[in-house]
């Protein structure tokens, strides 16, 4: 029994989710754990393997070929002994025809017809045989006109497009974690917001109870008091669930457990915008740079097809009826180089050619969009981070005044010069201005950090 305990003792912490985490450590752990960025490394890995089998296609191809056979047919057996270096005048039958030589030096009409028009039997019929064939194979190419080249450089981009997606995915998915951080440090201290107010809620509950008790006070407003509590912790239950739901979106993006996090300041920082680092460091802007260039190798891929390919090959091998049998003595070389050169093909490669460049010329447009697009979009969130910075501070104000004018006319009605209607009146102004806070610097903050993702300060892959 004591035994279990211990290990119990001991799994525990092992189910325990991560306590006071900090953003940073946060940011490094999505990094290292996340489901997504794992995925999308093991689609990098994939485009880096595709530019290695592009790049070796340089180096040709060898290949070892062992053959076994065994055959009567005629053309096989001479073909077989031709290859194994044993073919001899008997083979076509030369015995039977010195035989029909002889006798019709003799006088043997039917003999000297025989010699020439009489199908040998040894090598029409020869007996079956067996044939080992061993063989090494090389294959060259010597000039493709820089097909090969572009196709690897293409493969090589299509690696470094993939670097940039899973760098773009690292940026959402940083975005996503400060997000998290910054809605729950948020809805805590609206939380805690909520509390204060609750606890107002019920002092003057009781004070309206007191004065029920007077006679300064009916039913009705202990009712009214009480529903504008029963929607007050409508609102921090609320709050709570959503707490609760950020804590598990948290996890899931950090592929673990996390029961508690450092609180942040529930305003995130503007960050500095500079128009040379923002075109030097977005992920979209150099994708379609990228994309610019393959287009270019690909226009060159296009050009090949009018060029001609060069070749080389050579073989060595060796043949027997016995496998690997007197292989020196039996072995043979082929060396060779092949010239191909397409001169005509019903116009397809023009056509293919000026499909290339014209895409080409679509992609610079894109480039130049991108830019323009990106530039804008930065702009246009800067406009929206400053007009919502304004708001925060502007609801600020309200809100300590909305607290001023409650604690004031909380004060008033305790004197009897103004109703209970009155008071609930300035509570729901200052729940209006807090909930109107805490929107907007939500808003504000979820537009920092897509600025952030989108400026990628922290530079390329």
């Amino acid at each position: 029994m004591k035994r279990y305990l211990l290990l119990l003792l001991i799994a525990l912490p092992l189910f325990a989710g991560v306590k006071h985490l900090s953003l940073d450590h946060a940011i490094e752990i999505v990094k290292k754990d996340n489901l997504e960025l794992k995925i999308a490394r093991f689609n990098e890995q994939m485009k880096h393997y595709e530019a290695k089998a592009a790049k070796g296609y340089h180096y040709g191809k060898l290949d070892a070929t062992v053959m076994g056979m065994r055959s009567n047919d005629a053309g096989n057996v001479f073909g077989f002994k031709l290859q194994s270096r044993e073919a001899t005048f008997g083979d076509f039958g030369a015995d039977e025809f010195m035989n029909n030589f002889g006798a019709c030096q003799g006088g043997d009409m039917q003999a000297c017809n025989d010699m020439y028009n009489k199908p040998p039997s040894s090598l029409n019929y020869p007996e079956a045989r067996n044939h080992y064939q061993t063989k090494i194979s090389y294959m060259l190419p010597l000039y493709t006109g820089g097909k090969l080249t572009e196709y690897g450089n293409i493969t090589k981009s299509m690696h470094r497009m993939s670097q940039y997606d899973t760098q773009k995915l690292l940026n959402e998915k940083i975005f996503q974690t400060k997000k998290a951080f910054y809605d729950i440090s948020l809805v805590e201290n609206y939380i805690s917001n909520l509390s204060k107010i609750i606890h107002n809620i019920r002092r003057l509950e009781s004070i309206v109870r007191t004065m029920k008790k007077e006679g300064y006070a009916q039913n009705i407003d202990i009712l009214e008091v009480q529903a504008r509590k029963a929607e007050a912790q409508s609102m921090y239950n609320q709050a709570k669930l959503n707490k609760d739901l950020a804590y598990q979106f948290l996890s899931f993006l950090l592929n673990r457990e996390v029961s508690s996090i450092k609180k942040v300041n529930d305003m995130a920082p503007m960050p500095r915008v500079s128009t040379s680092e923002l075109e030097a460091n977005n992920i979209d802007i150099q994708k379609a740079k990228l994309g610019l260039q393959i287009t270019q190798m690909a226009v060159n891929v296009e050009k090949s097809n009018f060029l001609p390919t060069v070749g080389a090959f050579a073989e060595y091998g060796s043949a027997d009826d016995e496998l690997w049998n007197e292989f020196t003595n039996k072995d043979a070389y082929t060396v060779g180089v092949q010239v191909k050169w397409n001169l005509f093909s019903g116009g397809t490669d023009a056509a293919n050619l000026e499909k290339a460049k014209v895409n080409h010329l679509k992609v610079q447009d894109q480039v130049a969009l991108a830019k323009s697009g990106i530039a804008l979009k930065v702009k246009k969130l800067q406009t929206e981070i400053l007009s919502e910075s304004a708001d925060v501070k502007s609801y600020k104000k309200q809100l300590r005044f909305a607290k001023k004018v409650y604690e004031n006319y909380r004060a008033r009605y305790k004197e009897g010069i103004v109703s209970i209607s009155d008071v609930l009146i300035k509570q729901s102004k200052e729940l209006e201005m807090l909930l109107k806070l805490l929107t907007v610097k939500n808003k504000r903050n979820t537009k920092i950090f897509e600025l952030n993702s989108i400026l990628n300060a922290g530079g390329n892959v």
